[in-house]
């Protein structure tokens, strides 16, 4: 091998976060939104090697590959389902607690499509996003073409530079509970 692999502080607190929201808060069914493939296939991997059961779905598996991670996280067998937006169009699952945007999309419609798998037909349900300030852009983004601020929040461990400018506040989405947490 030449050269060493550096991994990237701010995706490591990414990922301790995401495991520590997994672990302290039980959620047993979670769908987990990458951009893409590798990073479905790396952050699912990641996930088992930190305890967390998990399976990626995304177009590069056979549709059985997906349709079998798809039941088993249904039946509860997986409790966390890391996809992309092109894998999760056509996902269906009746009270789904929880999306969590690992990564916040390119495009704001993506952002819509993803959340809307949370919350249906007037259940309860929670869509989280981890945003890094790299993706702040991509944020704004989505609340201009919602037309309103979401909510945010910092996590304890994070660097006061790292922190949004104006103070964390809750509020409801139509489809349940969102927070943002940077």
């Amino acid at each position: 091998r030449h050269g060493a692999r550096v991994r990237r502080p701010r995706v490591l607190r990414k990922r301790a976060l995401l495991v520590h929201l997994i672990r302290s808060r039980g959620m047993r069914q979670v769908l987990i939104f990458v951009r893409m493939k590798r990073d479905a296939n790396r952050l699912a991997r990641q996930l088992v090697q930190d305890g967390v059961n998990a399976k990626e779905i995304h177009s590069d598996r056979t549709q059985a590959e997906r349709m079998q991670a798809l039941e088993e996280f249904k039946q509860g067998k997986v409790p966390v389902l890391v996809a992309t937006d092109i894998a999760a169009r056509g996902i269906d699952i009746e009270e789904l607690p929880f999306v969590i945007n690992y990564e916040l999309p390119h495009t704001p419609e993506d952002y819509v499509h993803r959340i809307g798998r949370t919350g249906r037909a007037g259940l309860a349900g929670e869509a989280i996003s981890l945003v890094s300030p790299e993706e702040i852009k991509y944020l704004e983004d989505i609340e201009r073409m919602l037309k309103r601020k979401l909510p945010r929040a910092s996590t304890p461990d994070t660097p006061a530079e790292d922190r949004p400018p104006h103070r964390p506040r809750e509020v409801k989405h139509e489809r349940g509970e969102e927070r943002h947490r940077h």
